[in-house]
């Protein structure tokens, strides 16, 4: 792949995130998470998320109209380039209802199956994570490393639960019999932001069961470029069943004990 795809790609998604950031941020209703029905906020939300989706979709394909897309809110185009788009136009829609910060716009390039493109746009925290394959991961332009490893009892990870009550149950008593194993844990609410927080250093790892493509597409490449590892059930990539990201030997006794745990099942 040449050097000028690579930037092209990158600056595109740079350029959408921020836009589509833009769009979420200003557009968010001031009474949103005090609206009068149950039915209401969610509707809002919804529609914010699938417009989002739509800005990304509609500013990639007036540039590059051979490509791919993967998105959360259904886009879904093969495309003829190489090239596919994995997005996630508001990942950490509780959040985003509620007014906390902690929401985000993720944008990845796949070519030929390879992410070698990734932007995690966080509007609220005025920060944007971003990596090119193989060309280290920046935050806000700053190039930024993982943390040097603690041993394992010192490690402070995050998660995240599903909404399916059966679900969560087993991820609580996974989650109860990991805790005193570890420093803490910590629950944002967003996988990318999690992700491009273990890149930058604020957290030793982070793991969650039940994650899309688009949940973990730009943070998995941030968090490599960044020099963490991440994986999923030992000697797997990242997928549904369990993403894994942490600091170089926190990684290894996470990912072994969160398969003694059975982290990867419900």
């Amino acid at each position: 792949m040449t050097e000028p795809l690579l930037s092209e790609l990158l600056d595109l998604a740079l350029e959408a995130a921020r836009r589509a950031g833009e769009l979420l941020r200003d557009g968010r209703p001031d009474d949103l998470g005090v609206a009068a029905t149950k039915s209401s906020p969610i509707d809002v939300v919804t529609e914010m998320d699938i417009a989002a989706e739509k800005l990304i979709t509609g500013f990639l394909t007036e540039r590059r109209p051979d490509d791919g897309f993967l998105g959360e809110e259904g886009a879904s185009v093969a495309g003829t380039s190489g090239v596919r788009w994995v997005i996630d136009p508001l990942d950490g829609t509780v959040n985003y209802l509620y007014g906390l910060p902690t929401w985000a716009v993720s944008i990845a390039a796949e070519r030929d199956g390879e992410t070698v493109v990734g932007v995690v746009e966080t509007p609220m925290r005025r920060e944007t994570c971003r990596a090119v394959l193989g060309g280290g991961a920046y935050l806000n332009d700053k190039p930024v490393r993982c943390r040097p490893a603690p041993e394992l009892d010192q490690a402070l990870v995050s998660t995240g639960f599903n909404y399916v009550t059966s679900v969560r149950a087993h991820q609580a008593d996974v989650a109860q019999r990991l805790i005193p194993r570890l420093r803490d844990i910590r629950r944002s609410g967003s996988a990318a932001v999690d992700l491009c927080d273990v890149a930058a250093g604020r957290l030793d790892g982070f793991y969650e069961r039940g994650l899309n493509a688009w949940d973990y597409g730009a943070g998995d490449l941030i968090a490599r470029e960044a020099g963490a590892l991440v994986g999923g059930r030992p000697g797997e990539r990242p997928s549904y069943e369990l993403t894994v990201a942490a600091s170089p030997g926190v990684f290894e006794p996470l990912q072994s004990l969160l398969e003694e745990l059975g982290a990867w099942h419900d």
